[in-house]
Formats: C-alpha cells, structure tokens, sequence
C-alpha cells in the first residue's frame, strides 16, 4: 500500500515507521531538525514493542511533491489542520481516502470541506508516543493500537483495506461500525485527563489516586459524555464506569500529551479538547463548569509559553 504520513510525530512516526517496516512504500512529511535527521539517519523507533530504524522510506517536507498513494496517515495537531488539509487536497484528488487521526471531534468535518466527505475516513489512534529526540520517537507503555472506519458518506472499502495492511504489518487496528462513536469515546476521556494532568501538572497516577482530582475527571467525562448523547452519539450507559476503569489500568507515571507540551512550552490543543467541551455545552444549553475550569485555567498557556 502506498502510504503518506503528514506530520511524522508520535502518531504518525510511530505507526507509519511500522508500516514502512512491513515493507509498505510510505512518504513521511515532517520539517526542521526532525525531517534533518530522518533524512541522514531515517527514523529510529524506541519501544517496548521493538525497537527499529525505518531508512526505506521517503523523507520531505513538501506534501506537494508526495506521489500518488492510496491513504493519507492526516497527524498534524490540530491548530495545523485546516492549512494541512488544504495541502492535501490534490492527493485525495487523485485517489487516496485521508485520515485524521487527531484528538477531539472536529478534525474530520475540516478536512472533509477541503477534500471532501467521500474522500475521509474517521481515525483513532490510542498511543504514548513523541518525538524523544530528532528523528527518534519514542513510545511508552503497551498501547499502541488504531480503529478505522467509514462515516455514512465514507469509502468502507478502503477503511477495510487499511486495516488489512495494519494487520499485515502486525499493526493493531481495529474497524469500527460507528466510528463517530469510536471518536467520541476517545474524545470525552481524553479531553478530561489531558485538563486534569495538565492543570495538576501530575501524572496519571496522582490524579487517580487524589479524590479531589478524581471527582474532576469523573465530572469532565460526564459532560462531555452528556454533550455526546445529546447530539445523538449512541454514548453507553456504564460509559463513565469503563473511563474510571481505564484510567485506573493506566501506568502510574502517564503524562499526557498537552501536559507534556505544557511543561515543554508547546502551544496546547486545550481549545479542541476542554475547551471544545465547554463551547458544545453551551451551543446546546448544558452545564460543564468543570470542563470550562479546565479550560480557562489552560488558557494563558496556548499559544506555548512556560509556566
């Protein structure tokens, strides 16, 4: 399968560097001292799973200059991804479905007005990974899994074709029947525990095991969960219990992602996670003082600053 990673960070480094590993012809669009390194030295992967160095693939920052391929990897972050899909636009033109595998809810119906809704797959990606160093991510932990799967007006074909090569690749990709759920599921913890971490500056384990913290994040999953099912997304009724229950299972020392680019001066996805929760709530008239507390408390670091 002829495969294109926009942006080559954790996301997209790791599982299109497994990819280019199974012997997949994949283009990695990345720049600065990064697309440096994985042109000298191609990309080296740190993890639990094997480690490995990806040199048999094509390195470029020009996303004009990446050939046709059949599926575009859409990883950028999320203030990245209006321009990103603009420029990704004549690839889907010529045949490639694209996926977005971005946190949050918002990313799909973006690239869907650049590319259109044929054109767009919805895409999860459950992983701690970064760029540890130029040209080297590094993922921790033991996840490390993708879900897939074609919207009412998606290409089902290709979603299925992707996740064959996954597999092939030994990839774990799941396809998903609703994958609008799938999203939101994702979107409704992850958008508690990146505010949660970020605002404690702690990991996982502190914010599971501080009662106080704990009832923040239970607050911040119920409503967003409580946004979702009033927008029609078939949320389960034990969703909130299984989010506990993960959060429990995860490793003590877990950072997420915003409270690492908090810590290291980044700008912060916060507008499209708790900040994203609080705008719904209030379109649709529901209450999410937690969520909004998450949010204005992130507010002063998302353009990227130190704290």
């Amino acid at each position: 399968m002829r495969i294109a990673v926009i942006g080559a960070g954790g996301v997209g480094g790791y599982f299109g560097g497994r990819l280019a590993q199974a012997g997949h012809d994949v283009t990695f669009v990345a720049r600065g001292a990064h697309l440096a390194a994985l042109r000298e030295r191609g990309l080296s992967l740190e993890s639990g799973a094997g480690d490995a160095t990806v040199a048999q693939a094509t390195f470029t920052d020009d996303v004009g200059a990446v050939a046709p391929c059949d599926v575009v990897m859409f990883c950028v972050k999320l203030w990245d991804v209006e321009a990103a899909a603009r420029q990704v636009a004549p690839l889907a033109a010529r045949g490639a479905v694209v996926i977005p595998f971005q946190n949050g809810v918002d990313a799909p119906d973006i690239v869907a007005r650049a590319v259109g809704p044929r054109r767009v797959l919805g895409g999860i990606a459950y992983i701690a990974a970064t760029i540890r160093a130029p040209g080297v991510v590094a993922h921790t932990g033991a996840m490390a899994r993708l879900v897939v799967g074609a919207f009412a007006d998606g290409d089902a074909a290709a979603a299925a074709a992707f996740r064959d090569a996954c597999a092939a690749a030994g990839v774990d990709c799941m396809l998903s029947a609703d994958v609008r759920r799938a999203l939101w599921e994702k979107f409704c913890m992850l958008a508690a525990m990146s505010g949660c971490t970020a605002m404690a500056r702690q990991p996982v384990g502190v914010v599971r095991a501080d009662p106080d913290l704990r009832a923040a994040f239970e607050s911040a999953v119920r409503e967003a969960w409580a946004i979702g099912r009033t927008r029609g997304v078939a949320l389960a009724d034990d969703y909130i219990a299984r989010q506990l229950a993960f959060l429990d299972g995860l490793p003590a020392d877990m950072r997420s992602s915003m409270q690492n680019d908090l810590a290291a001066g980044n700008r912060l996805e916060a507008p499209w996670l708790s900040g994203a929760v609080a705008r719904m709530a209030a379109e649709s008239g529901l209450p999410a003082p937690v969520s909004a507390t998450l949010y204005a408390a992130m507010k002063p670091w998302v353009d990227g600053a130190h704290p």
